[in-house]
């Protein structure tokens, strides 16, 4: 923490927006855990709103369980990505209260302790859809759900309504125009988001996958297709990145639902 974010800590407490024990937590904070094989940034969720999450794949079965171990001791509830069902399998031992997505590739282990909920403070979570254009496209979309559902976010799933049958987008619509953001996952030639983004006021994130013949080019038809969109309200992120669809959801669904608060 740099003595700029200490002297604006120290306006809030002057001022009453913090209490001496709030305000010396903050100061007093760890920035970084050594843990071996990571070094974890604890103050992530304070700069980025959200804490850091864990990329699983390529990291052994104890590095990860030091890693949740040290993320848990800090109240964080804990996010990793692209695990394989041997890694869950072994994890599952140590933290009983993980959840393991095998589609989506995701494990979440959640801090419970009611302190958690006050500091996250809404009452009522902002709202996130993720619509697929198809079922080949589902893990990735798994991957954007959990992410989001892991933010806090209320997280609603619209599966297999591509543009080759526009009749099936149609029909729920209703769930898409009463959401903070829209994550569209779709492969193929990508045309999906332009369609969603013509409907709804929301931000839409466009997340392009491999799904595809050859010249799909394993998602780069797609991705190029959707950063050519004429819906102006359509962002893209990578190919097959369903965490940063599903994170950047549930950044915007969480500011949201901050500003609906009386």
């Amino acid at each position: 923490m740099n003595i700029h974010e200490i002297q604006a800590l120290a306006r809030q407490f002057l001022t009453g927006g913090l209490t001496a024990e709030q305000f010396a937590q903050q100061v007093a904070l760890p920035t970084i855990a050594d843990v071996g094989e990571a070094q974890l940034d604890l103050d992530r969720r304070r700069r980025c709103g959200f804490p850091e999450v864990v990329f699983a794949e390529g990291k052994t079965v104890p590095a990860l369980e030091k890693i949740f171990r040290t993320l848990l001791e800090h109240d964080v509830d804990v996010l990793a990505t692209r695990m394989t069902a041997e890694q869950a399998d072994s994890l599952s031992q140590a933290f009983p209260d993980g959840v393991y997505n095998p589609i989506g590739r995701t494990f979440r282990i959640p801090w419970k302790k009611p302190a958690l909920t006050a500091e996250r403070g809404t009452t009522e979570p902002g709202k996130v859809a993720i619509v697929t254009a198809g079922t080949s496209d589902l893990p990735v979309a798994e991957e954007a759900r959990e992410t989001a559902l892991w933010t806090g976010a209320e997280v609603s799933m619209i599966q297999d309504v591509g543009v080759a049958g526009p009749h099936r987008l149609q029909a729920n619509l209703g769930q898409l125009r009463g959401a903070d953001a829209v994550v569209v996952v779709a492969g193929m030639e990508g045309a999906l988001p332009s369609v969603v983004g013509g409907h709804v006021s929301c931000p839409v994130i466009a997340v392009p996958t491999s799904v595809g013949y050859g010249a799909s080019f394993g998602g780069l038809a797609a991705l190029l297709g959707m950063l050519n969109s004429c819906a102006a309200n359509v962002t893209v992120v990578n190919i097959d990145a369903g965490f940063k669809g599903g994170y950047i959801a549930g950044l915007i669904a969480r500011n949201a639902s901050r500003r609906r608060d009386p």
